[in-house]
């Protein structure tokens, strides 16, 4: 036992000598090849370099001057001039990295964990060039397996350096952004920026120039996981913009929380740098708090004008599946009609100019009032959107309109408001729009309806008095369009529209055209107000919409005295007007209007024809009359004999087309139809 014992000792003895005498190789082998490349600064080891870089990389790697890679003592030293790493095989021929002096100091022991620290940097002449592809599937600084899911960009840890003579490109096809950043001369020293980072450069972004600058401040601890404050100012196509507030890292924006004031001539123009159609606007300014979560930008507490109506609520831009989406909550107290006018397609910059004169053009010779802002369809189809907006109340001279509320989805070019509500001069009016732009043809669906409306509120503003006035007022338009704009649509557009007046009376302070009887007319005009008001049955008006052209079908209205009837047709194709309305007493009346009072002209300027042809040509022959006869005999051309035929109300209340329409006998109206005066 005690042999064995004895003989196993001089093996431990052996192999511990021999373990030392390893180790001590170990060591003088690595302090040999230390001791090399310090002495050699690891010259030699430049065209390895090239080789393992370009194969570990997947790009071609060149160092084009001097070259070292050794310790020094511990951390690894690099250094090489004329550096370039080239770009992937999709992107344009410039390389990924060009720089005429890189000098790096890395930490030995986080490299060995895969953390980049870099202790030392020293960068002069450097040109990057980051890029994405047209798909945005891929990006230039992804590094790994050229088919791997793009990875984010990000800055290794710096505690101290100088950066000089430094451009940053960076292009987005999808964005259709291209910008160049100059960097300007940085030094840090021991973790500290010994001055602020300033940057500035210009770019495009959608084919619209941008210029910017701006600078990082008190950025102590910039490049490892401390705050910084980040200031940014930018002006493209009219539109200005300021950005400050703080963030964790420069490699790391998108985490931080920013304070953003923007102004300029037109909304739409600031969102057309992400790719969303909004509705043109007056100049506006806004502020608003940014900050991005779970891959949603959010913007709140929004808050500011558009021309002279305000605007609060909240936003949020997101990319579920790579595609944009917007949604939005906002709201406006008090909305202008001249800023509410660009929502439909008129041009904000001539309502600066002109007011409300700016919403009538002339073209050929003739007023037009439609606007003909055409939708940029393309432009719908890249995105989805759901969006309520409510509006406390809209300023307008005549009719109040007040609690406006839409709700807009958006999805793969099909867009539709609905609900869509508002408060019409206490009575309700509500409906839906749809827009698909999916196809070649852009394809709009109107559908709105007024329901029961006091009609001394609705025209109290036109001489209506609410006192005595119990009559109300329905209405539906329901149209299929078909158009690049609200003019086109209108324009080749079918359906039908009415106005419905059930039993109910009217009192008016403009007695003008009451009831239509000239003979009353004239009495209550020297009388200047009503001293009763007008009894209505019922009433109808309505067009039937044939390719842009609305036939009256029919206008019906019967009150006490008298049954008006209406004919003609006006126009969405040239907005020409061209109606005639009669009435027939009931009983006998002097001066009653059996002669239609003509309707014409242009929406945006129609004419009132109190004396139409046929009652000038009657008129003649009561002066003739007159001339050979006693005064009596002149009013005989002007008297109605009283054979009006009152209406029965069933089909009128329901909004029935002309060939609908019957005598209160039950009998076919010969009086009505689509014919033109």
């Amino acid at each position: 036992m005690n042999s064995v014992t004895t003989a196993a000792h001089p093996r431990r003895a052996r192999a511990l000598r021999w373990a030392a005498r390893l180790a001590v190789g170990v060591v003088l082998l690595v302090f040999g090849i230390w001791l090399i490349l310090f002495v050699t600064k690891g010259r030699f080891l430049k065209p390895y370099f090239e080789k393992i870089a370009t194969s570990r990389l997947h790009r071609q790697v060149r160092v084009a001057g001097d070259f070292n890679l050794y310790f020094a003592p511990f951390n690894v030293a690099f250094l090489a001039d004329g550096l370039t790493i080239a770009n992937v095989t999709w992107a344009p021929k410039s390389d990924f990295l060009d720089a005429r002096h890189t000098a790096l100091t890395v930490r030995t022991l986080p490299l060995l964990w895969g953390r980049h620290e870099i202790s030392v940097a020293d960068i002069d002449g450097a040109r990057v060039t980051l890029q994405w592809d047209a798909a945005h599937l891929h990006n230039n600084w992804t590094f790994d397996d050229p088919n791997a899911p793009p990875a984010p960009f990000e800055m290794p840890v710096i505690a101290r350096g100088t950066i000089t003579d430094t451009h940053v490109s960076y292009t987005d096809p999808k964005l259709q952004l291209a910008l160049k950043v100059d960097i300007h001369p940085l030094t840090a020293t021991n973790s500290h920026i010994d001055q602020a980072v300033g940057f500035s450069g210009t770019g495009t972004l959608r084919a619209k120039p941008v210029s910017f600058s701006g600078h990082v401040d008190k950025a102590d601890q910039m490049l490892h996981a401390g705050s910084s404050k980040l200031v940014l100012h930018a002006d493209a196509a009219d539109t200005v913009i300021d950005l400050s507030g703080t963030m964790p890292g420069i490699s790391d924006i998108t985490a931080g929380h920013y304070h953003l004031a923007v102004r300029g001539e037109n909304m739409a123009n600031l969102f057309d740098f992400i790719g969303v159609v909004v509705v043109p606007t007056r100049k506006y300014h806004l502020v608003a708090e940014v900050s991005r979560d779970d891959g949603t930008w959010n913007f709140t507490r929004i808050k500011g004008v558009f021309g002279d109506s305000d605007l609060t609520g909240v936003m949020g831009l997101a990319f579920p599946k790579d595609r944009l989406h917007l949604g939005a909550d906002l709201h406006t107290q008090s909305l202008d009609l001249l800023d509410a006018a660009p929502f439909i397609g008129y041009d904000p910059k001539r309502l600066d100019a002109l007011g409300t004169k700016g919403l009538v053009t002339n073209e050929n010779g003739h007023p037009r009032i439609l606007p003909d802002a055409s939708l940029r369809a393309d432009a719908l189809r890249q995105f989805d959107a759901d969006v309520r907006y409510r509006v406390g109340n809209i300023s307008t001279r005549n009719v109040p309109v007040s609690q406006i509320d839409v709700t807009l989805n958006l999805d793969h070019g099909k867009m539709t408001l609905k609900p869509a509500s508002a408060i019409l001069a206490s009575g309700k009016l509500d409906g839906s729009f749809a827009l698909d732009v999916r196809g070649d043809t852009v394809m709009t669906d109107y559908d709105l309806r007024l329901h029961p409306t006091p009609m001394g509120k609705l025209l109290y503003r036109f001489g209506v008095e609410e006192a005595g006035t119990s009559g109300t007022l329905s209405g539906r338009l329901a149209l299929h369009g078909v158009g690049n704009s609200v003019r086109e649509s209108l324009a080749h557009s079918n359906g039908r529209m009415v106005a419905i007046i059930p039993r109910g009376t009217m009192w008016a302070r403009n007695v003008q055209l009451v009831e239509l009887d000239i003979g009353t007319f004239i009495q209550r005009m020297f009388q200047k107000k009503l001293k009763d008001p007008v009894e209505i049955n019922c009433g109808l008006v309505g067009f039937t919409v044939r390719d842009g052209i609305a036939n009256a079908d029919p206008i019906l209205i019967d009150t006490r005295k008298n049954v008006i009837t209406g004919r003609g047709d006006f126009s969405f194709r040239d907005e020409s007007v061209d109606v005639g309305i009669r009435a027939k007493g009931k009983t006998f009346s002097l001066f009653s209007l059996q002669s239609p009072i003509g309707i014409g002209g242009y929406m945006a300027a129609p004419h009132l024809k109190l004396v139409s042809p046929q009652l000038l040509e009657r008129g003649g022959a009561a002066v003739a009359l007159g001339v050979v006869a006693t005064p009596v005999a002149a009013l005989l051309a002007f008297i109605d004999p009283g054979n009006g035929q009152a209406a029965q109300c069933g089909p009128v209340l329901a909004g029935a087309t002309a060939a609908a329409q019957r005598t209160v006998k039950g009998q076919p109206r010969k009086d009505l139809g689509p014919a033109k005066h």
